[in-house]
């Protein structure tokens, strides 16, 4: 059966993944996140004629829905919790994962069990609390080279809602920059965005265009974060330290956008000592 979004997770909880489970070997099979929610719109939007064959899709077809739109497949990670943090992330910036199960296995049966999934957010969150010698954090974004700043993907409130999954997808990209006629960012329309107007089957909401889309967020929706390229990566740490945040969008003085920081970027500086692109920044 087509899998409802209401029955696997809640963005509004921040839930946005599941784990999927083979009950013919009894063993895990990866995450359904919203990348593969994402990915079946997409195909249904280039196969109309299978909408009525929606009923029937199976989630070990994921795969092949995949092929059939011409993206790359995530890769399957998982990790016991045995294992030092850091190998699990060094295993999720090799794969661009943005998660990772922890698996272990029963002592008795040998069976795999999903233990926990850890997040990059879960995982920042941690040094952001814990680790206290930050002296490589105290530099600006512009001296770091984080983030990108070429090639940024946007919309605007008008652009159709449609149009921006097909950036999402087509991008491997979990947000897209809402601007204004003069640039302004006024927002960002997130992947989850797209989950919380099909939770309940109610498919036709993915004929709105990204304003009416934004109305439908849940009122207590925490905003946007933003930064600036001379922010130092320690106050950085110290938004994510006392907020749930997934990005930030860099802008200038007059809330243009320059780039985005994701917390993969972060994770990366911090996982190989700094080193960074010089080219980013040109």
């Amino acid at each position: 059966m087509f899998c409802r979004w209401h029955s696997n997770g809640d963005p509004e909880l921040g839930i946005v993944s599941a784990p999927l489970w083979d009950s013919k070997t009894s063993t895990f099979a990866g995450l359904l996140t919203t990348s593969d929610y994402l990915n079946l719109i997409q195909y249904y939007w280039q196969n109309p004629e299978a909408v009525n064959r929606i009923d029937q899709f199976k989630l070990n077809s994921l795969r092949d829905i995949e092929k059939a739109i011409g993206v790359s497949p995530l890769e399957t990670i998982s990790i016991r919790p045995t294992k030092p943090l850091y190998e699990a992330c060094r295993r999720m910036l090799e794969t661009r994962a943005r998660r990772i199960p922890l698996v272990d296995y029963d002592d008795e049966t040998g069976r795999a069990m999903v233990v926990s999934v850890v997040t990059q957010y879960r995982i920042l969150k941690f040094v952001a609390v814990n680790v206290h010698e930050t002296q490589l954090l105290r530099k600006p974004l512009k001296h770091l080279k984080l983030g990108t700043y070429k090639n940024l993907e946007t919309a605007k409130m008008e652009t159709p809602v449609f149009e921006v999954i097909h950036q999402l997808v087509n991008c491997n990209i979990s947000s897209v920059p809402i601007l204004n006629s003069d640039g302004v960012v006024t927002n960002v329309f997130e992947t989850v965005d797209v989950i919380s107007l099909i939770k309940g089957a109610n498919y036709d909401e993915l004929n709105l265009n990204v304003g009416e889309a934004l109305q439908k967020r849940s009122e207590d929706f925490p905003g946007i974060y933003t930064c600036s390229i001379e922010d130092r990566l320690d106050t950085i740490f110290d938004t994510i330290r006392k907020s749930r945040v997934h990005r930030l969008v860099v802008i200038d003085e007059d809330s243009r956008l320059i780039g985005i920081l994701t917390l993969s970027d972060i994770l990366e500086y911090i996982l190989l000592d700094g080193e960074g692109d010089d080219s980013k920044l040109d």
